[in-house]
């Protein structure tokens, strides 16, 4: 097994496809009493510099990254769950491109025309971009 540290601005080419699979994500942030909070998520990037989740305005991701945006996020490869890509770095949230970043995450991972909750979350969606200044691969 190869570990290696990147400090860089992009994902590595010899792991890219692991973000553009269907694999799921845990995205962590940290809640107001300094504990990690972890959920599951779909993941994508954008040309290796950053990954990308999309979450609800309303939910306790989107809370913590405007109190703290230190924020990791992990996707492990399907078929091979010691191969990963971790990210860590300050997470940037923007409304812009929303509905449509949800819709093409929906696509891959429901293989569907269009993610099939809209209107039911707790507000607008909300892409939130982890620049990769801290890169981890292994395998």
């Amino acid at each position: 097994m190869t570990r290696w540290r990147v400090r860089s601005t992009a994902v590595p080419e010899s792991h890219v496809d692991v973000p553009e699979s269907e694999s799921y994500a845990h995205f962590a942030t940290v809640m107001p009493d300094g504990t990690p909070h972890v959920t599951p998520v779909w993941v994508d990037h954008g040309d290796r510099e950053y990954v990308s989740v999309n979450t609800a305005r309303g939910r306790q991701k989107v809370r913590n990254v405007r109190r703290s945006p230190k924020v990791g996020v992990s996707v492990l490869d399907s078929p091979d769950p010691y191969r990963y890509v971790s990210v860590r770095g300050e997470a940037e949230l923007t409304e812009e491109g929303a509905t449509e970043h949800i819709d093409e995450l929906a696509r891959r991972y429901f293989d569907g025309d269009e993610y099939p909750h809209h209107g039911e979350e707790s507000g607008p969606r909300v892409p939130v971009k982890i620049p990769a200044e801290n890169v981890t691969t292994s395998g």
